[in-house]
């Protein structure tokens, strides 16, 4: 990689941690230009675009008449999919199946929210436990790889288990916690390449793996956007961004109606997600997560850039936590601190190390920006 000079955003945090990161005269990253291009000026968080997703809604309502439920939700107990759960029952009035995907890496805390959620909205919950022998072979074949995103297996999993059964149940309509308030900037795909692109993923395991993944949920964005968007008529919505939806208020609304409690960072109701992104990414491969996150809260008005480089200043778990944290990872995972640390010291690759289908999903991503269904930057 070319070495450039260190450059931080003068507008939100990104800097050049991101590799493909680019700046204008001013200054801005190439995401906050992209958000008020191109994001701000088409998102209605607001009264507008409450009216303009009603009749969805009401369509919604209308063919689930007489079944049990009308959509599907995927829960994880996170702030996101807790609150669209919430919102697209009390504000909408849907009757949603929760479905949640269990990885074996759940928090007591992430357990906790979602039974709050379930019990206090009297929704249905369905779990699909993920095999946890072929979940820790493909864990340790992406540690073994040395790729930056380890998380890809827990990723795959959660991502491919509610579309497939979204597609065996025959649910139309498919709500998610995806929103522009706080992830309006999407991390460089050399931080968190496509989890759902299988060929990647079966490439690593094939070199690294060492069981079959007989039984693991696997489905490709190649299918996921074409097989079960245009013949199963699998329909995905982004309620958040309908409404609005500011991260401390949300926080607030559901601690105060449910006993919700709210965790330090965003997907930390993951055990392994919180060690993944406070611990390996940073101490590995030098970039830290949180930039992203905290980018979006500035661009959407959440938080200033000051507050934001405080927070991203101090790491996210001390050093002792982390040291706790590195040695449950590696026991749960079958390895000896040695061997952990081996894998750790081991010479740092990236995605394009190993096959992937990065040309036609970029295809898919620009043909998704001028429909205007997705209009993050992809890079």
């Amino acid at each position: 990689m070319t070495h450039r000079d260190y450059q931080i955003c003068t507008n939100c945090i990104m800097d050049t941690s991101d590799p493909k990161i680019t700046f204008d005269d001013r200054g801005w990253c190439d995401y906050c230009q992209n958000y008020h291009a191109n994001i701000l000026p088409n998102w209605n968080p607001n009264a507008k675009g409450e009216a303009l997703i009603r009749p969805l809604i009401e369509k919604i309502k209308a063919e689930g008449r007489g079944k049990d439920h009308d959509c599907l939700i995927g829960i994880s107990g996170g702030l996101d999919s807790s609150y669209v759960t919430y919102t697209a029952v009390t504000k909408f009035g849907l009757r949603p199946l929760i479905f949640h995907c269990d990885t074996g890496w759940n928090s007591d805390l992430g357990v906790s929210n979602i039974q709050k959620i379930i019990e206090g909205l009297h929704l249905d919950l369905v779990t699909e436990v993920v095999n946890w022998e072929e979940m820790k072979d493909l864990q340790l074949a992406f540690f073994r790889s040395q790729v930056p995103f380890v998380d890809t297996p827990q990723d795959l999993a959660l991502f491919s288990a509610i579309y497939n059964f979204a597609a065996k149940h025959d649910f139309k309509y498919v709500i998610t916690g995806g929103n522009n308030s706080t992830e309006c900037v999407r991390e460089s795909l050399d931080w968190t390449y496509f989890s759902t692109d299988t060929r990647h993923v079966k490439d690593i395991h094939r070199r690294f793996g060492t069981r079959p993944l007989t039984t693991f949920p696997m489905c490709d964005i190649l299918k996921y956007r074409t097989y079960y968007r245009w013949i199963k008529g699998i329909q995905v919505i982004k309620l958040l961004d309908s409404v609005p939806y500011i991260r401390k208020d949300a926080i607030r609304e559901l601690s105060e109606r449910f006993g919700w409690q709210p965790y330090p960072q965003k997907h930390y109701e993951s055990r392994f997600t919180r060690f993944y992104e406070s611990f390996w990414t940073p101490k590995k491969f030098g970039y830290d997560k949180r930039r992203a996150y905290l980018s979006s809260e500035i661009l959407t008005g959440q938080l200033t850039r000051d507050e934001a480089l405080k927070m991203v200043s101090t790491p996210q778990l001390d050093e002792d936590t982390m040291t706790r944290e590195f040695e449950y990872v590696a026991k749960k995972l079958g390895l000896t601190i040695p061997e952990f640390q081996a894998i750790f010291d081991g010479e740092n690759k990236s995605f394009r190390d190993y096959k992937n289908n990065l040309f036609l999903i970029t295809l898919g991503a620009q043909v998704s920006r001028v429909l205007g269904i997705e209009r993050r930057v992809f890079r």
